[in-house]
C-alpha cells in the first residue's frame, strides 16, 4: 500500500481556482477509527465556504476539504471492531474527504446497504444527518404535519423532501425557478413555491388552510427570519441550519414569536463531539437506513466529477443551479456536470 496520496486544499481564499490538487502523507487510523479507500465523496455548501475563507476546518483537523465519503476499509486503528477491511462504509469526517485516502471515527461510520452505488453512498452524510437531527429531532416533525423546506433544490431540501415525504407530512419548498419547483414536485413535495415570482408566506398559509406550516426548515435567514415568523403555524417549528443571505437582521419584531409560541432553533454540526455525532449515526442506521435498503428515499444526483476536474465540481456549485447533490468520484462512475 502507498504511503502518499493526493488530496485538495485551497491554496488561499478565492473561487474554484484556488483549488489545489497535492500530495500528502496517507493518514494513519488512530484509537477507534479506520482507514478508509475514499471511492466517492459529496460536496457541499460548507466546502465552498471553507474555500472562500469563510468557515475554516475546527483545531486539529485537516485542511483537506471535504465533509463526507463512501469507501471501503482497508486497516483498522487500535480498539476498532465494528467494521473489517473490506467493508463499504459511509461516513461524516471533519475534513479530509476530498482525498484517496481519509480517516473515520467508526463510531460515526455506517454500512452501505447492498445495491447502493458509492457516488450516492458519498453524497448522503452530510446531508441526511442534519435533516434528520433539526427536523425530527429538535423540530420534532410528525406525520400529517406540513413542512416548509427553504432552498427544496438543494442537497439538503430535497433530503429533506425525501425523509419528510417517507415519513407522513406535507412538503412545501420553495426555490428560485420554475424548473427547480418543479423537480421538488416530482421527488414528492406537495407544493412548490417559485420564491421570485410569489411571496412565500401568503402561498405557504394559503397551502395549509390559512395555518402556515408546524415545521420551517430554513439555510436563508437575512430578510427570511422575520418571514419565517409571520408564515409559520401557531405552536409551530423553525429549525435554522445556515445563514446564506446572512446572521444579521437591522430589525426584526419577535411578537409573534410569543403569541404563536414558537419553537426556534438553530445547530451546527462540524465540531461537535464525536458521542453526538455517533448518536445521530445510530438514528440514520435504525430510521433512514431500511429506507435505503428498499430503493426509497435515496439522495438525487445532480451531477458526477472525476477527482481531477474538482474544480469544475465547484464551479457548479457556485453557479447555483444544481438539483440535488453534486459527488466527487475516485473511479470510473464520473460523467461530468448534465
Amino acid at each position: 500500500m502507498s504511503t502518499g496520496m493526493r488530496a485538495v486544499i485551497a491554496a488561499g481564499p478565492g473561487g474554484p481556482e484556488v483549488l489545489r490538487i497535492v500530495e500528502r502523507p496517507r493518514p494513519e487510523p488512530g484509537q477507534g477509527q479506520v482507514l478508509v479507500r475514499v471511492e466517492a465523496a459529496g460536496i457541499n455548501r460548507p466546502d465552498v465556504m471553507q474555500r472562500e475563507g469563510r468557515y475554516p476546518p475546527p483545531p486539529g483537523a485537516s485542511d483537506v476539504l471535504g465533509l463526507e465519503l463512501a469507501g471501503i476499509v482497508e486497516a483498522l486503528g487500535p480498539g476498532a471492531e465494528r467494521f473489517q477491511p473490506g467493508d463499504r462504509v459511509m461516513a461524516l469526517v471533519q475534513s479530509g474527504a476530498y482525498a484517496e485516502w481519509a480517516v473515520v471515527d467508526e463510531a460515526v461510520a455506517l454500512p452501505v446497504p447492498e445495491g447502493l452505488p458509492a457516488v450516492e453512498a458519498g453524497a448522503i452524510p452530510e446531508t441526511y444527518v442534519p435533516v434528520w437531527s433539526n427536523v425530527f429531532e429538535r423540530a420534532r416533525l410528525q406525520a400529517g404535519e406540513s413542512l416548509l423546506i427553504h432552498g427544496g433544490s438543494s442537497g439538503i431540501g430535497t433530503t429533506a423532501i425525501l425523509l419528510a415525504k417517507a415519513r407522513g407530512a406535507k412538503v412545501l419548498v420553495s426555490a428560485g425557478s420554475p424548473e427547480k419547483c418543479a423537480a421538488c414536485l416530482r421527488l414528492g413535495a406537495d407544493v412548490a413555491i417559485d420564491y421570485r415570482r410569489d411571496e412565500f408566506v401568503a402561498a405557504a398559509r394559503a397551502a395549509t388552510d390559512g395555518r402556515g406550516p408546524d415545521v420551517i426548515l430554513d439555510m436563508v435567514g437575512g430578510p427570511y427570519i422575520a418571514r419565517n415568523l409571520d408564515a409559520v403555524a401557531i405552536d409551530g417549528r423553525i429549525a435554522q441550519i445556515a445563514f446564506q443571505q446572512g446572521s444579521r437582521v437591522a430589525e426584526i419584531d419577535f411578537q409573534p414569536l410569543l403569541m404563536k409560541r414558537v419553537t426556534l432553533t438553530g445547530s451546527t454540526l462540524r465540531a461537535r463531539p464525536v458521542a453526538l455525532k455517533a448518536r445521530l449515526a445510530d438514528a440514520l442506521a435504525e430510521h433512514v437506513l431500511p429506507l435505503l435498503a428498499a430503493g426509497r428515499a435515496r439522495p438525487p444526483i445532480d451531477s458526477v466529477f472525476p477527482f481531477d476536474r474538482v474544480a469544475e465540481a465547484h464551479a457548479r456549485m457556485d453557479a447555483g443551479q444544481h438539483i440535488g447533490k453534486i459527488v466527487l468520484s475516485m473511479g470510473d462512475a464520473a460523467q461530468g456536470s448534465r
